[in-house]
């Protein structure tokens, strides 16, 4: 069987992860631990997630004319994502600004920057799409473009994986366009019963594992992984992109990969660097007798 192509719809910024003790309250100052630059953006991130679980992935998005371009783009390609559809728009690129505390979890704040502009698909972008098995979009990236592309994917048979975060209106006709719904706990609680026609909706619950609802009222739970937790980043993209890349196996096994990536990508810090390779996934997945 041929690996399976993703074309990834979404955002790239770079993330600038500060490390702390503790995470300061409203008006306080804090010292810090560490500092560091490292590409993310939950499009990228996810990309590379699906990359390195097996799949071939082309990238379609946008970044600034500023300092943080060309590494942005050499961690694409480096991962081996397919960059041919990567824009580069006036102005400053994507950022996040990342504070991990010492148990390992994290807040984020998110300047879209290029990703903002990304108003438009080219028919090369479009082209893309249509050739891929599965298109993966977040919301990091304005909604028009989204149902742009989640209606030409349906149109030519390709699945629609949607990762809804950050959490914000869910318009019912992008609703009727997509396959598989990716959300936390939290999320799903906010888009509640808008969620509803999606035929697949996938739940991550943290330490809690991760639960698929699929039609005719079917349900499947995979236990979590037990890990050394280091930094929470990104291991949601990881669970998303390696969902993508193993959906065409069926959602039990598609949530078993998913579950073992997002595991395994908060054993380190930051999100790209964390991202698992298929040996580690399969590794683990062996581990526990999967």
């Amino acid at each position: 069987m041929t690996d399976p192509v993703i074309a990834v719809l979404g955002s790239i910024n770079m993330d600038l992860v500060t490390t702390t003790r503790r995470r300061a309250s409203p008006g306080e100052t804090v010292f810090g631990t560490g500092f560091t630059t490292l590409p993310g953006g939950k499009g990228a991130n996810q990309a590379i997630a699906a990359r390195r679980a097996g799949a071939e992935v082309e990238f379609v998005g946008a970044v600034g004319s500023d300092v943080f371009a060309d590494n942005l783009h050499r961690a694409l390609t480096d991962a081996g994502v397919g960059t041919k559809q990567l824009r580069t728009v006036p102005g400053p690129s994507g950022v996040a600004s990342i504070v991990v505390d010492g148990f390992g979890e994290n807040s984020i704040i998110v300047v879209p920057g290029a990703n903002g502009k990304l108003t438009d698909l080219g028919e090369d972008d479009l082209a893309v799409i249509a050739a891929a098995d599965v298109l993966l979009c977040q919301y990091e990236i304005p909604a028009a473009t989204i149902l742009a592309a989640a209606r030409h994917a349906r149109a030519h048979a390709t699945v629609v994986v949607f990762n809804p975060s950050p959490v914000q209106a869910l318009p019912a006709d992008l609703v009727a366009n997509l396959d598989v719904v990716v959300v936390n706990s939290t999320e799903a609680l906010a888009y509640g019963s808008a969620l509803n026609p999606v035929p697949h909706l996938v739940i991550t619950r943290g330490g809690s594992g991760a639960t698929w609802f699929g039609p005719r009222e079917a349900e499947l739970t995979v236990p979590a992984f037990p890990v050394d937790v280091v930094d929470t980043t990104g291991a949601g993209d990881s669970f998303a992109g390696a969902l993508a890349a193993t959906w065409h196996l069926g959602p039990a096994t598609a949530l078993q990969w998913a579950s073992a990536a997002g595991a395994l990508a908060t054993t380190n810090l930051g999100a790209t660097a964390a991202i698992p390779e298929r040996p580690a996934i399969q590794a683990l997945l062996r581990d526990h007798g999967l």
